[in-house]
């Protein structure tokens, strides 16, 4: 460019120098005029030019950068059941993952203790015939969360003992702050991110109530969302913000609505056409710098918002969907990335799972999961692994050997245990050190040994005796009822063979019956 603009130059400067030759000498001119140059335009122009490219070479950098950080080049498959896993939770560890599905089970993964077979260690129904909803561990880890498909959230310790039942209110209440608990299905929950014994529930009553993990008896504060009518309306789910300052509540209406935590009469923040109305809002997320809040609506969208200016979002993602009332989303670790699943029908495709970068808000990356619906999403920090929880019963972990760490990879390396069967064959031993030595049991060396030994043993190696097929024999009756008279017939049944033979059974009679004729003989006499 540069070149260009010299070689300009020394051309104009020539044709000028011409110009003057011929005004001096009496002629118009040799030839066309000289070019005139905006030294200013050509250098504006440059200097576009150079930014739109680094732009487009740092657009290309910065998705390459993103897609590496994803870590998706290993999975694992834990079976949690047969039906829809609609809730996922981790403890802030890592060290163990909990389930829980529409067939009422909570699973508990330990990746520590778990080898190739991936087994849970534990499955238990905490909310008898309800649905789980929603699952989470406290900021401390001590701590599980439960929201069920009743009106009662119940806190379970880590091992799945109960710790804490709320209250029922009273359903015949019509203000619903004076009642002491939920009165409807429960919808959504989760803990304060800096106080570990509050904790958030959102039901079909119409309010968001928030709890104390030391007084079960009665909430702390009741938030009551509003439509702009002024009417009730169900929140399907709620967060609190990173600092814990701020509740969000997702509405039926289609509303978007933040309270200060310490101000539960008037929202802060309000936006009455975040979705559709009468779609559930599925998940509100706010992001780790706390400026921004993601929601997946159940109308097919993923919206970001700006809290600083909620009127309008920042962008929108759509033809993503979604048929559940738990979808989630998240944020990787490192913000860049938004992530969200999709839902499918029954033998329609794959559900997958999408990922965004937040600043262009362009789809960068997306994982086929499997052929069912993919509901719960969650992005482990410190782990680096994305948990998926599907609509065919099975919960996946994609981790990469290198970018991750801990988690999945601790239990792909252990070969699976195999049961020894011979320890089951055995007798207990039963140690008597001051026994005399007629009474003293031989001390067992290894249960090999004793089991070649029961083997020479006819008593304990004795073969069962086969089903008896046919009539009965030997005292044993081959079929019998529960009648009194099978019972009896089959204790005082009688060996009824006689191998002996039948002329000499006859014949031992004979002398017998000459020397005291008692039946035939006499009567022929006559």
């Amino acid at each position: 460019m540069i070149n260009n603009l010299l070689a300009s130059f020394a051309a104009s400067d020539k044709m000028s120098d011409d110009g003057e030759m011929a005004s001096v000498m009496g002629f118009s001119g040799f030839g066309k005029k000289a070019r005139t140059f905006d030294l200013d335009a050509i250098f504006e122009q440059t200097r576009r030019t150079a930014i739109e490219r680094s732009q487009r070479a740092l657009g290309r950098f910065t998705h390459k950068t993103s897609l590496k950080k994803i870590p998706d080049t290993h999975e694992i498959t834990l079976q949690h059941g047969t039906k829809t896993v609609s809730a996922l939770a981790l403890d802030p560890s890592g060290a163990r993952l909990v389930t829980g599905g529409y067939d009422y089970d909570v699973r508990f993964w330990d990746f520590a203790g778990m080898d190739q077979a991936l087994q849970a260690f534990r499955s238990l129904q905490p909310c008898e015939c309800h649905q789980i909803k929603s699952l989470q561990y406290s900021n401390t880890g001590d701590v599980i969360l439960v929201v069920s498909g009743n009106a009662q959230a119940k806190v379970l310790d880590r091992d799945g003992f109960n710790v804490m039942e709320c209250v029922k209110g009273d359903q015949y209440i019509v203000d619903m702050a004076k009642t002491k608990g939920h009165t409807a299905m429960l919808n959504s929950g989760c803990w304060h991110p800096k106080i570990k014994e509050e904790f958030m529930t959102c039901s079909n009553d119409g309010t968001v109530r928030t709890w104390d993990l030391s007084s079960e008896k009665k909430h702390k504060s009741v938030f009551k969302p509003r439509s702009f009518q002024g009417k009730k309306v169900i929140p399907t789910c709620c967060t609190y913000s990173r600092d814990g300052k701020l509740i969000a509540a997702g509405c039926q209406d289609g509303t978007i609505q933040i309270w200060d935590r310490n101000l539960s009469v008037h929202t802060k923040f309000h936006c009455r056409q975040a979705h559709i109305p009468g779609s559930d809002t599925s998940c509100l997320s706010f992001s780790y710098d706390g400026m921004t809040l993601a929601s997946r609506g159940g109308d097919d969208t993923l919206k970001m918002w700006d809290i600083r200016n909620f009127r309008n979002p920042v962008n929108v993602a759509t033809g993503l969907t979604n048929y559940f009332t738990m979808t989630d989303c998240c944020f990787s670790p490192d913000d860049k990335l938004l992530v969200t699943g999709t839902s499918v029908k029954k033998d329609e495709g794959n559900g997958k799972l999408v990922f965004f970068e937040r600043a262009s808000f362009q789809k960068v990356y997306e994982i086929e999961v499997t052929n069912a619906s993919v509901v719960r999403c969650l992005w482990h920090p410190k782990l680096n692994q994305i948990m998926v929880g599907t609509g065919n019963g099975l919960s996946k972990v994609y981790y990469d050997p290198v970018k991750s760490h801990r988690g999945a990879k601790l239990c792909v390396v252990k070969s699976q245990r195999k049961e020894r069967q011979a320890e089951t064959l055995t007798q207990d031993y039963i140690i008597t050190p001051h026994a005399l030595p007629m009474f003293r049991e031989a001390r067992q060396r290894s249960t090999r040994k004793q089991l070649e030994k029961d083997r020479l043993d006819p008593k304990k190696s004795h073969k069962p005796e086969p089903p008896v097929s046919g009539p009965g024999r030997g005292g044993r009756v081959a079929a019998h009822g529960g009648t009194l008279s099978s019972f009896i017939v089959k204790n005082i049944a009688l060996d009824k063979t006689d191998d002996s033979n039948p002329r000499q059974a006859i014949l031992r009679h004979a002398k017998e019956a000459s020397e005291n004729p008692y039946w035939v003989a006499p009567a022929y006499t006559q």
